[in-house]
């Protein structure tokens, strides 16, 4: 059935990004959608196919769930079976659903102790890639939506983010430093101030075996190319959460890729938001899932 196209098209995505930030070919998307009933984007006038962000992470659960061996045929009982446990999050069932909710109580009691507990048990069971698929960006998705729907507050969401920044700030200043394997200079687009994502990837990307060189968030773009240089790296990894200005886009990053002498990618939502125009500066948009982002950095360095 045919939707209405009611949602503003920055916002929608067409099937070729949908494929390159998923991994997941037109074709199969197709099928997807006619065979299985598992996604049902958005249609224009003219019948083209166009996707929203949360249809995006859907398909990127999709992806999680195949790849833990649960057969195509049994993907839409069991994501129904996921609603009905956790309506309204993002929280897989079982102990992550409980140490999720652990976590908000804690963060809405602003209660530092119980997140320490509820983060470093989770630690304990789980690598730090499983911790922040499972439970970090579940937390940070939920604080998001609560704040926008008026059930939570501004507060809310700094305490988290400050408490997160210490805790990833520390673990990257003790992580293990490869001596070998591609080495990335990792910073954010200028005024932009997120920079929780950009230590998980940071993290992520050394336990894969990455060197990394953390510039932290709101780099002028055109200081980039010597810092390259003198770190001799192979790639660039920008990332963000808000849009950057059109003239970033447009010329700021086409000068640095022009410049940088390494591979310029782009992560984070940005790189969802913004990847036709990413693509066209002549870098390459990674998509908000880290290790599939990992895989394909793997691949192009390779």
């Amino acid at each position: 059935m045919t939707q209405p196209l009611e949602i503003q098209q920055g916002e929608l995505y067409p099937i070729r990004t949908v494929a390159t930030l998923t991994g997941v070919n037109p074709i199969t998307l197709r099928a997807w959608e006619s065979r299985y009933g598992l996604i049902e984007p958005v249609r224009t006038e003219s019948g083209h196919r166009l996707y929203t962000q949360a249809q995006i992470d859907l398909i990127n659960r999709v992806v999680g769930m195949l790849d833990r061996g649960v057969r195509i045929g049994q993907v839409k009982a069991a994501l129904q079976a996921e609603a009905e446990e956790a309506p309204g999050t993002a929280a897989e069932p079982g102990p992550w659903l409980r140490q999720f909710n652990h976590m908000i109580a804690s963060v809405i009691r602003f209660d530092e102790a119980g997140l320490e507990r509820t983060y470093g048990e989770a630690l304990a069971l789980y690598p730090i890639g499983e911790v922040t698929r499972n439970l970090l960006n579940p937390v940070l998705a939920e604080l998001g939506r609560r704040w926008a729907a008026g059930e939570g507050s501004i507060a809310e969401e700094h305490f988290f983010a400050f408490y997160l920044r210490n805790k990833l700030g520390a673990r990257f200043h003790h992580r293990h430093r490869p001596q070998e394997g591609p080495a990335l200079l990792m910073t954010s687009f200028p005024e932009e101030r997120h920079e929780i994502g950009l230590l998980l990837f940071a993290l992520a990307a050394n336990e894969r075996g990455f060197r990394t060189v953390l510039l932290g968030a709101d780099m002028p773009l055109e200081e980039l190319p010597l810092a390259a240089r003198k770190s001799a790296v192979d790639a660039l990894l920008l990332s963000g959460f808000m849009k950057p200005a059109e003239p970033v886009l447009k010329q700021g990053l086409r000068d640095l890729v022009e410049r940088a002498g390494v591979p310029v990618m782009v992560g984070g939502q940005v790189s969802v938001a913004a990847a036709d125009a990413i693509r066209k500066a002549g870098a390459e948009p990674l998509g908000t899932d880290v290790e599939k982002a990992l895989g394909r950095l793997r691949a192009r360095l390779s």
